[in-house]
């Protein structure tokens, strides 16, 4: 479902829209009931006529979306049964608090109550002479009725023996696709059967919240802070992740975003890439001086959600996982420490980062979290036009390594550079993995000592940063647009960045 365009980002899309559109265009003096009024009002500008377009009924339509705004607006979503109006609770959307958890939200109304898995037999059976799949059936739940092949849910133990053995290919493993994305394990079914999040397990990585057909889950969003504090023209840097190129349209260069974000209202635009070169650097100093005397392996530490379920799942090898400040913590930090009473936005293609960016320790450099879906919410509200704006130039250039640290490999990648310049002729190990599953298996096997002296990637996303959550186009395109623009770096190693050194000095304040 990746990659396709469907109703479901149509709605989200139209959410962020009017969201943001609500807070730039509302008077300066705009009060809280001013905007819980027009809150109230959006699903029907939303959903205007009598008709249903994607479900049964218009009232569960509107209500859905009405539930999508309340979490645009980093609000909590209400339960089925509450009495209580979209708008309940939005002083705190006006104010300077940040969200409360949880980050990832089911819409339990939205949800389709998709079985958790089981084995069926399709139109396609065809009753035919042998039936194997009643041969391999270690449970013996299958049996033949009017000469077609039954499954008796109650004994079937979902092995899949029989689906590999129809010579039809008519026996298929359902699974419902947002427990089938998580790779945590975090999502169970509720006594209704809807889905419902273990958040003692989730680590927000968002892979959920993509692979959900119905639309029915959905994450918290700063657009309407982000969107005021423009409007009022305060000091704010965007610090852009270097998965931006292409989520825009085919024909936004990275010059046009960077004008595009000033006609919002930024005051500069930052390449998180420059963070992404200081950290390759950070994390190859640390190797070099850990591994193996210290620690027997090292984890990289950019993506927040491989992080933290590596210490999560794994706490007895939690110092394995890189200390070192992630790209977006970085290039933060060395924004305010020339301009300190600057506001910084994250935009990126991840939704974990609004969990990092909540920490204690991330509070003060990092002041707000959007996706670059969130972020096309605000152009479209202010109607900028992306393809024909005149370009600007970037004030901070990375390099080819810090750019690439939006795809598979590339942070290893750019470790490894890294290392070989600081120490000539070594020879680092690397191994990598994509989608938290995977990561899982890593870390098993380096548990069991398989990748001692090894530098672990780990990627919470399947592709790397251009698959997470808050991205707007196919991955594999977005993988190849990384690529083109990582080669006109002005520099190629990440160590040859002239920020570089800027990193000691960041580390010490650390």
């Amino acid at each position: 479902m990746r990659g396709v365009y469907t109703s479901i980002n149509e709605i989200r899309r139209r959410v962020y829209t009017e969201i943001a559109r609500m807070a730039f265009e509302s008077a300066d003096e705009a009060k809280t009931e001013d905007f819980a009024k027009t809150l109230e009002s959006l699903p029907y500008q939303i959903l205007p006529t009598e008709d249903a377009a994607y479900r049964d009924s218009v009232f569960l339509e509107r209500a859905i979306v009405g539930e999508r705004l309340r979490l645009a607006m980093g609000l909590s979503a209400r339960d089925a049964d509450a009495n209580t109006p979209i708008s309940d609770g939005i002083e705190n959307s006006t104010s300077e608090s940040y969200y409360e958890p949880p980050l990832i939200n089911i819409i339990k109304f939205a949800c389709h109550a998709c079985p958790e898995k089981q084995v069926v037999v399709t139109d396609g059976c065809q009753g035919c002479l042998a039936h194997p799949c009643t041969q391999v059936c270690p449970k013996d739940a299958i049996h033949i009725v009017n000469g077609r092949s039954v499954i008796d849910q109650t004994k079937c133990i979902k092995c899949g023996r029989c689906q590999d053995v129809c010579p039809y290919n008519a026996i298929v493993k359902q699974e419902r696709p947002c427990a089938k994305a998580c790779g945590v394990g975090a999502i169970g079914s509720d006594e209704h059967g809807r889905a419902e999040i273990n958040y003692d397990k989730c680590v927000s990585c968002g892979m959920c919240l993509v692979n959900c057909p119905f639309g029915a889950i959905a994450d918290k969003a700063q657009i309407f802070k982000v969107a005021r504090t423009l409007k009022k023209g305060k000091k704010i840097y965007a610090a852009v992740a270097p998965a931006f190129v292409g989520q825009f349209g085919p024909k936004v260069t990275a010059e046009k975003l960077y004008a595009a974000m000033k006609q919002l209202g930024f005051t500069d635009v930052v390449e998180v890439a420059v963070g992404a070169d200081m950290c390759a650097t950070q994390e190859a100093m640390d190797f070099l001086e850990h591994v193996p005397e210290k620690i027997p392996f090292m984890g990289t530490s950019c993506c927040p959600a491989w992080s933290v379920m590596a210490k999560q799942e794994f706490p007895d090898y939690k110092d394995c996982i890189s200390m070192a400040l992630t790209p977006m913590t970085l290039t933060a930090r060395m924004i305010k420490r020339h301009q300190p009473d600057a506001k910084v936005v994250f935009i990126g293609p991840c939704a974990a980062k609004k969990l990092e960016a909540r920490r204690r320790t991330v509070r003060s450099d990092v002041d707000f979290v959007l996706t670059f879906e969130e972020t096309m919410g605000l152009f479209n509200a202010k109607n900028i036009d992306l393809e024909n704006i005149e370009g600007i130039e970037a004030t901070y250039k990375a390099s080819t390594d810090g750019r690439n640290f939006a795809v598979s490999g590339g942070v290893a990648k750019a470790v490894v550079n890294s290392l070989k310049k600081l120490e000539p002729g070594f020879e680092a190990k690397v191994v990598s993995a994509q989608g938290l599953a995977e990561c899982k298996k890593m870390m098993m096997l380096a548990k069991a000592g398989k990748y001692n002296g090894y530098l672990l990637e780990g990627m919470a996303c399947p592709g790397g940063c251009v698959a997470g959550a808050g991205t707007m186009q196919p991955i594999t395109k977005s993988a190849a647009a990384v690529g083109i623009f990582a080669k006109q770096a002005p520099m190629e190693l990440c160590c040859d960045t002239p920020y570089i050194d800027e990193l000691d000095d960041l580390i010490e304040e650390e």
